[in-house]
């Protein structure tokens, strides 16, 4: 939960250098409750339930079960803004759904218990919100507007479950490159593909960070899955590609 803290703390710093820059630092009265509930859902519930997913899971899990949340957007999308529900993305929930079963299943070098499963499917919803709130945000604030808002917000409703910890100068490189780079960078440049993209399609943007997150804690932790792992992981990024391929127009 530390780490948590950190990284929108952090970014914070970042997302706020820039609005104070670019002079981007307004914000509706009457958008105060939605930034509020993206703040709590975008930020305390989505870095705390990943990091979590990641202690109990390992990083190769908390990666792929984040992209179940293709499936959740194209739920979501379908009520919020009525994008059409083809059979493409009927079949990506299904290849989802299926995908979630495998995973669950674990593997050789990982253990997926109920902690995991639920914090990974927690993470994935909330990350889902990110495409239905973007939408929504996207034609009245710019990214470092609307993120100078959001991640104090954020910070302060995690801070009563963190631990501090005294941390190494590695530590500190690592929480700085989480808050700069995985942060502020990825929300900077999926904020500028949102504001031409309908929220399930968009929802794409990042296809490829669970599959470097499983390659990367193989060869680094050793983390692997079994066959069915494996295959189920597979049906998730089917899911996702389908989004892409499925280009018709509501």
């Amino acid at each position: 939960m530390e780490v948590a803290f950190w990284r929108a703390l952090l970014a914070w710093g970042f997302f706020g250098t820039h609005a104070l820059a670019t002079r981007a630092v307004r914000l509706r009265p009457r958008d105060i409750p939605m930034v509020l509930l993206f703040a709590i859902t975008g930020v305390t519930l989505f870095y705390g339930s990943y990091q979590l997913a990641i202690r109990t899971g390992g990083a190769a899990v908390a990666a792929v079960l984040l992209y179940t949340a293709p499936a959740w957007v194209a739920v979501l999308a379908r009520f919020a803004f009525r994008e059409l529900f083809t059979p493409a993305k009927v079949l990506a929930l299904v290849l989802t759904l299926l995908g979630v079963v495998c995973v669950a299943w674990g593997g050789s070098t990982i253990k997926v218990t109920l902690p995991s499963l639920a914090f990974g499917l927690a993470a994935g919803f909330c990350y889902s919100l990110y495409y239905i709130f973007g939408k929504f945000f996207s034609s009245r604030y710019t990214s470092p507007n609307l993120f100078l808002y959001l991640l104090p917000i954020g910070a302060l409703t995690l801070l009563p479950w963190v631990e501090f910890a005294s941390k190494s100068l590695t530590a500190w490189a690592a929480l700085i490159c989480i808050a700069a780079l995985s942060t502020y960078g990825a929300y900077f440049f999926y904020y500028q593909g949102v504001r031409h993209l309908e929220a399930s399609r968009a929802a794409i943007a990042a296809t490829l960070e669970p599959v470097i997150a499983a390659m990367v804690a193989y060869f680094w932790w050793g983390e692997a899955f079994s066959v069915a792992g494996y295959a189920g992981s597979a049906m998730i990024l089917a899911a996702v590609l389908l989004m892409v391929l499925d280009r018709r127009v509501d």
